[in-house]
């Protein structure tokens, strides 16, 4: 049965007090059902954060050590665009060494310590270029300069010589291996991939740079194999071909060993260290909860690795002699390698880490080896004080088949538990993917507004194990809307919210849901924010990209075989019934998703609709001033409707 469809007929009140729930339960790790009575709103002084003020707080893309391991690379966007800046360890003003309106990520430093390469696409288009800069700073070169191929996840070969990175023509659902020789600026593809949904990213080199470890997954992240490519023009699987994830993250100084995930073990990603003469592997901490494999130490006697926790991320280290676990000594919250696309690991040893919370903004921080922490950057503004900013809480409920579900919630601080505050339901982008306990500006903005936010991970999350992820396929907006649905209703029983009061917003496939909840469930939601949100799969499927097309398939099937399914999950089979007020953002470059459609399906039967599209921006907004506009329209909307 599909949960979903039960839900468009029936009244708010109904959704507010279902019976017993129906179907089986999808399994994930063990959680306590959190009694909503035990939500606490603090009492303490409070003030609303001005919206400019998160935004002015600058974020973080991308970092990576200088080869001397003096100063480190940073993607941020101090000038309200993300590009990049170097620093010194010892502490410095930021030096800016790129300029322009396009983000810049992706950092790797070549091992001489001459040149930075990054990669930028042009006005959120999607398509990238690789560009080198100076470190000691000087005139940007596009290297590649395909406006037919997209070029990203680029790694220099330890001796400097080649650079080896994911090639995707525009056309293809696939990326591939190429490599560029740098004296030359020759690139050749090295292995040519058979199928059309499996595509290619670089993991390391080995130490003689005469070979890539490379991943090959498929474009659902069902399965995945660890290669090794060498230059030669050889093809070497390293994992067992079975229908698993295998992923590698590093390679050893010594080339013994990689360091890899896998959810072999248990259908839950793990971590393990995989030995590259006999195929041994060996987990590190087996755990429940979801684990990514990291870095190797210089010295070799370490391996890092991330546990997300029901969506808070710590960084793990574990010794490869003695089996011992040390967490990073950090604050709660999100704790990950700085780097992307290069050792997070300073040669000496030091580590660079990118921490950030429910209150407290990113910043970098690095662990000497003796354990201590010190931060590198400081990033807020003095306004945003964690302490005067409410924390997040993960909490945990059943939906109507009896599915837990994890969620991220923010109480405001000085509610009364009276049933009169409003709430906003978050859902997330993806559909594979997790809300973690970071710092969401949205979330921020409203919750010290007094509005109660939750931002639940429905069923086709990732996070909580391949049963769970894989739950929602071919029923998009069907079971997940109603875990959505669900955690509305959490919120009522806290005693905080009414019930008439709760409005609903997110960006991609949380605009997606979005749309959906407020046509298949109008009598729930009293108001909406969709931003860039999917309103109909097959216009999707005709102006994505192929990568994106291929992706889009293995969700929800084939658009002639599979109609009744792309009927029954796109909200414009439902969106003429929606009554909630419902603000669209949307970037005018999108490549994704046709710009217009549920605004103008709206306006036609006479729903209060209004529609804003940021000139310049793709599928999101990066620039400053239209994240600054996008979330004061958000709130301003709210405030209007809920308020």
């Amino acid at each position: 049965m599909r949960i979903g469809w039960k839900l468009a007929a029936v009244s708010a009140l109904a959704l507010m007090s279902f019976g017993p729930a129906s179907g089986a339960p999808v399994q994930g790790p063990e959680r306590a059902i959190t009694d909503p009575k035990s939500v606490v709103s603090e009492q303490k002084p409070t003030a609303p954060v001005p919206v400019a003020d998160l935004y002015f707080s600058r974020s973080l893309a991308d970092a990576a050590w200088s080869p001397d391991g003096k100063q480190v690379v940073l993607a941020t966007n101090l000038t309200g665009r993300f590009n990049l800046w170097k620093m010194s360890v010892d502490g410095s003003w930021p030096v800016q060494l790129t300029r322009s309106d396009d983000r810049h990520s992706g950092i790797t430093l070549s091992p001489d310590g001459k040149w930075v390469v990054f990669q930028s696409d042009h006005g959120g288009d999607e398509m990238y270029d690789l560009y080198a800069v100076p470190l000691a700073g000087g005139e940007t070169t596009d290297l590649t300069n395909t406006p037919g191929i997209s070029e990203t996840c680029a790694r220099f070969s330890p001796d400097g010589r080649y650079l080896a990175f994911t090639a995707k023509p525009k056309a293809s659902p696939i990326g591939e291996i190429a490599v560029m020789d740098m004296a030359t600026r020759q690139v050749r593809v090295l292995h040519k991939e058979q199928t059309a949904d499996n595509g290619w990213r670089v993991a390391a080199w080995t130490p003689d740079s005469r070979t890539v470890i490379a991943n090959r997954s498929d474009v659902g992240s069902t399965s995945g194999s660890i290669w090794k490519l060498g230059l030669d023009g050889s093809a070497t699987p390293v994992t067992p071909d079975v229908k698993v994830r295998f992923s590698a993250a590093d390679i050893s100084a010594d080339g013994r060993r990689l360091s890899v995930s896998s959810n072999l073990k248990n259908g839950q990603d793990q971590a393990g260290v995989m030995d590259l003469k006999d195929g041994k592997l060996t987990w590190l901490s087996p755990s429940p909860w979801e684990q990514t494999a990291g870095d190797f130490s210089p010295d070799g006697a370490t391996v890092l690795f991330s546990s997300n926790v029901d969506g808070r991320l710590d960084l793990m280290s574990y010794n490869l002699q003695g089996g011992q676990v040390i967490k990073a000594p950090v604050a709660d919250g999100f704790n990950v390698p700085a780097s992307n696309s290069a050792s997070s690991f300073s040669k000496d040893g030091r580590l660079l880490v990118l921490h950030e919370a429910s209150n407290t903004p990113t910043d970098l921080w690095v662990l000497d080896r003796t354990g201590k922490a010190s931060r590198l950057t400081n990033l807020s503004l003095a306004s945003l004080d964690p302490a005067r900013l409410p924390t997040s809480r993960i909490v945990h409920y059943r939906s109507e088949d009896g599915t837990v579900i994890s969620a991220v919630l923010m109480v405001p601080f000085n509610l009364k538990r009276d049933g009169m505050a409003p709430a906003v339901v978050v859902p997330h982008g993806g559909p594979t993917g997790q809300t973690q306990d970071r710092f969401s500006r949205t979330a921020v903005a409203l919750a010290s507004r007094g509005y109660v936010v939750i931002q639940p991970n429905p069923r086709g999350s990732t996070g909580y194990g391949m049963a769970f992820q894989n739950a929602n396929h071919q029923d998009l907006g069907g079971g997940d809307l109603t875990d959505e649905v669900y955690a509305a209703r959490f919120l009522t029983e806290t005693g905080y919210v009414n019930r008439k009061k709760i409005g609903i917003t997110g960006g991609s496939y949380g605009g997606f849901m979005t749309l959906m909840a407020i046509g298949k469930t109008p009598d729930v939601w009293a108001a909406a924010v969709s931003m860039y949100g999917i309103i109909n799969w097959y216009e999707m499927l005709k102006h994505e990209d192929a990568s994106l097309q291929a992706y889009q398939h293995s969700l929800i099937g084939d658009p002639v075989a599979d109609k009744a399914v792309y009927d029954a999950d796109s909200p414009m089979t439902y969106i003429r019934h929606a009554k909630a007020p419902l603000l669209v953002l949307q970037g005018e470059n999108d490549i994704r998703v046709p710009r217009g459609q549920a605004a103008e399906t709206l306006k036609s039967v006479g729903a209060t609709v209004d529609a804003h599209y940021y000139a310049e921006e793709g599928h999101g907004f990066v620039k400053r001033e239209n994240q600054i506009d996008s979330v004061q329209r958000t709130v301003d909307w709210f405030d209007k409707y809920l308020k």
